[in-house]
């Protein structure tokens, strides 16, 4: 095991633990870490999107990134400057995630299933002063929806677009190739984009990332909006490089592995724990494809030789359940990370043992905190590896308390906090929002409940706001949960309170049954009783083909809940 991975407990029988302090924090930015990258590993491997034939080297990847930066240079965009990226997984993204770091432009990542009202949100939340957008991807028509955001006109003098609801808006670039139709009028083809740059602006690259602080802001992140409207995370080059750095530095990546990464980088999962993640050993990035694609996946692991696997654990099941799974040759695989949703024990053995992923780990985070703020060792027992999100990382403080704030003892149940390099600098324009978030002495609430065990194993039990609260006893989601996966015939399940006016709350759930498996609800209901409490056991079941999810693979179970609402409403009117 590192040293960076030894676990350092402040309070004796407390919900309370810090990370080591034993290795130093990154203090570099983006652009500096790059450079440091490229001059060990110039010739190996860095980028690699199998469906598009692109492999480029470390050093390949830095020429890129300098064409693309003195491109922005050339239209006018400067440090400060917003510029979104709304788009599936393309190189076009990664080079604009390193691009925009080179110059201290700072990249808001936009979650390319958006639609019209929500990316002008985002848009004109993080004041956006350019945007790279896709044309299309699956049922997306991406210049369509960007029509929709409001009144556009064609400015003849700056041969560029304006959107009056968008008055920051001045640039907008668009991504596609030869056989794309013609580009709208007044937007940038990408491939144009660092044409018109002069050798004077080359010149001014490495000046203007000299300038650079590491404790400035270089991108916002918007969370997943599963409550409201997301909200802008802003985070620093200190935040993201040493996340990225320490949750790799678990996994024992060198510039020997290969990471795939199906993950979205528009989310802290593909851009903090992926990209930069491979940064600091010279790993390689590999993208099988725009989107997740369980077939696409297994091929290039085995195409490419890939030594790690990240995803959440509904992508693990759909690449397992692949027909023909098994005539894959996967023996190059051997850690990974698998987070965003809790993981069935039957998943977790069928990946160590079927992937050949010995050394995967769950981790826990939120964007909030760059993300990572609890993983598993590539060498902790399997029971802890499901039963938890293993121990704090290092540089990080986390404690878990109750309503009034105290830390509470362990195996207690309450809210974590987190302090320490990797809190974001708060929401962007939304001081009201940032104050609500982190309290006066510098903690995150995380608004997920969770417990801590005496070895500093932390396991997340439910949302503080999901927290079911029936005829005065507290209900955990997560527990109900962990028994009906255990039922055999269940692939997916998800619980959630709704309101009744006898109990206040009761408990319901939606269940997704495995591929050829029939589930009656009462079968689901007995097997609950036999297993739970009375008060635990669900009031309503509903089998569903699919739950409704986040792009990152969050359960909406605000949605489930209003689906119910209604159902049970219309029910009790007839």
């Amino acid at each position: 095991m590192k040293d960076t991975q030894i676990r350092q407990f402040v309070e004796q029988g407390m919900s309370h633990v810090q990370g080591s302090t034993e290795e130093p924090l990154l203090q570099q930015t983006i652009p500096e870490l790059i450079a440091t990258t490229v001059s060990k590993h110039a010739h190996r491997d860095a980028v690699v999107f199998a469906d598009q034939g692109i492999r480029w080297s470390w050093q390949q990847f830095s020429n890129e990134i300098d064409q693309l930066a003195t491109g922005f240079l050339a239209l006018g965009l400067q440090k400060g400057d917003r510029l979104g990226v709304w788009s599936p997984n393309r190189p076009e993204w990664v080079l604009t995630q390193f691009a925009t770091a080179r110059l201290g432009i700072i990249l808001v990542a936009i979650n390319p299933a958006f639609r019209s009202a929500e990316l002008a949100h985002v848009l004109k939340a993080s004041g956006c002063k350019a945007l790279l957008m896709a044309r299309k991807f699956k049922s997306s028509n991406y210049l369509k929806i960007f029509q929709d955001v409001g009144s556009t006109t064609y400015d003849n003098d700056s041969n560029s677009l304006r959107v009056a609801s968008l008055p920051e808006l001045v640039t907008v670039i668009c991504m596609g190739g030869e056989n794309e139709e013609e580009t709208p009028s007044g937007m940038i083809p990408f491939d144009q984009v660092g044409q018109a740059a002069s050798s004077m602006q080359r010149a001014q690259l490495d000046r203007l990332s000299a300038e650079l602080s590491p404790d400035e802001a270089i991108n916002i992140q918007f969370t997943s909006g599963t409550t409201g409207l997301p909200k802008g995370a802003t985070l620093s080059h200190r935040n993201i490089l040493n996340n990225g750095k320490f949750t790799t530095d678990t996994l024992l990546f060198t510039e020997q592995d290969r990471l795939c990464i199906p993950v979205p980088l528009y989310h802290c999962f593909g851009m903090v724990m992926g990209t930069l993640g491979c940064t600091p050993t010279g790993a390689a990035m590999i993208f099988p494809g725009e989107g997740f694609d369980a077939a696409e996946t297994i091929r290039t692991i085995e195409a490419e030789k890939c030594t790690a696997l990240y995803g959440v654990p509904t992508m693990f099941n759909a690449i397992l359940a692949l027909e023909d799974f098994f005539s894959y040759d996967l023996s190059s695989l051997r850690t990974g990370i698998m987070a965003g949703a809790p993981c069935p024990i039957e998943t977790m053995n069928r990946v160590v043992n079927d992937m050949n992923m010995s050394e995967v780990t769950i981790a826990y985070g939120m964007t909030e905190t760059s993300p990572v703020s609890f993983q598993c060792n590539v060498d902790d027992p399997l029971e802890k590896r499901v039963t938890t999100v293993g121990r704090v990382h290092p540089h990080v403080e986390c404690r878990i308390i109750d309503v009034a704030g105290a830390t509470l003892p362990v195996g207690q149940s309450g809210e974590l906090c987190t302090r320490g390099y990797s809190v974001m600098k708060g929401y962007w324009g939304d001081d009201q929002k940032t104050k609500e978030a982190i309290d006066s002495e510098g903690w995150m609430h995380s608004g997920d409940l969770a417990t801590m065990d005496d070895e500093g194993y932390c396991n997340i039990v439910g949302r503080v706001k999901d927290m079911i609260i029936r005829g005065g006893e507290n209900v955990y989601p997560k527990e109900i949960e962990d028994y009906i996966y255990k039922f055999s015939k269940v692939k997916d399940v998800q619980v959630f309170g709704i309101p009744d006016s006898n109990f206040g709350e009761i408990v319901c759930a939606w269940v997704v049954p495995k591929p050829g498996e029939t589930i009656d609800e009462d079968e689901v209901i007995e097997f609950c009783s036999e297993r739970i409490a009375h008060y635990k056991v669900p009031r309503y079941i509903r089998i569903r083909e699919e739950l409704p999810m986040t792009v990152s693979g969050k359960a909406q179970k605000y949605k489930m809940r209003e689906e119910m609402v209604r159902e049970l409403s219309l029910l009790s009117a007839h």
